[in-house]
């Protein structure tokens, strides 16, 4: 299967990816900025809820609005739960309007979404980041991935023969970066360098059981290769 060909998320579904694994995320308002650890939950329609916020400053700028609204932007950064080189995977922006949803909790309306990757801005349109949903490993993958990054030897190293051969002859570590229901990604580093390729399942997974699975058919159909040369080792 080629690179063009492999299936992954959409922009729109990595977007509500980051929303629903994010333990925080910054609020910047027209006077302040803030981070808020573990103190809000996106409910089905992607409508963001802040409960409770600490700094005062939020409620207070709300108060005093004239529109009974708050210009704000809220971002979140999406960080590789393993060690590898340039961890941010994503970054997330809305920009909106808070109000009052009763008297400890605020509500975000998104006007505008941009997910950034790579380098790369995509602007995603608010009916289609209401409408996508989290992939269905979104919750576990970071759990997942440092279960995979500590069995290396086992699984990563033997995986990285799945690799284009020069991607292999040049790494000098292997590690996963990223995991979804559509297959895994690996990030070769070289001494100047990285590349992240996609191994595909060959079905969606539909639970982490099911990921599990196919992880092992991708290290069955590795290990039946022969090795081009001593695979990368773990810094």
């Amino acid at each position: 299967m080629s690179a063009a060909s492999c299936p992954e998320p959409t922009p729109a579904e990595r977007a509500r990816s980051v929303l629903a694994a994010a333990d925080s995320l910054t609020v910047t308002s027209q006077g302040h900025r803030i981070e808020l650890i573990g103190l809000h939950t996106v409910d089905a329609a992607a409508r963001l809820l802040l409960h409770n916020p600490p700094d005062g400053h939020l409620a207070a700028e709300l108060a005093v609005a004239p529109q009974g609204d708050l210009a704000t932007l809220v971002e979140f950064t999406d960080i590789a739960p393993v060690a590898v080189r340039e961890r941010v995977r994503a970054r997330l922006t809305l920009g909106g309007w808070l109000t009052a949803l009763g008297p400890k909790t605020l509500v975000f309306h998104p006007a505008r979404a941009v997910l950034t990757e790579g380098g790369l801005a995509t602007v995603i349109g608010l009916d289609e980041l209401t409408l996508a949903s989290p992939d269905l490993l979104a919750t576990h993958e970071a759990e997942m991935l440092a279960r995979l990054d500590a069995a290396h030897a086992d699984t990563v190293a033997p995986l990285a023969r799945l690799l284009p051969a020069g991607e292999q002859l040049g790494a000098a570590v292997v590690r996963p970066l990223r995991l979804d229901r559509h297959g895994l990604v690996l990030r070769s580093e070289a001494p100047h360098a990285h590349h992240d390729t996609r191994l595909p399942f060959d079905t969606p997974a539909t639970h982490p059981g099911e990921a599990i699975r196919q992880i092992h058919v991708l290290l069955a159909r590795a290990t039946a290769r022969p090795r081009r040369r001593r695979l990368p080792t773990r810094s």
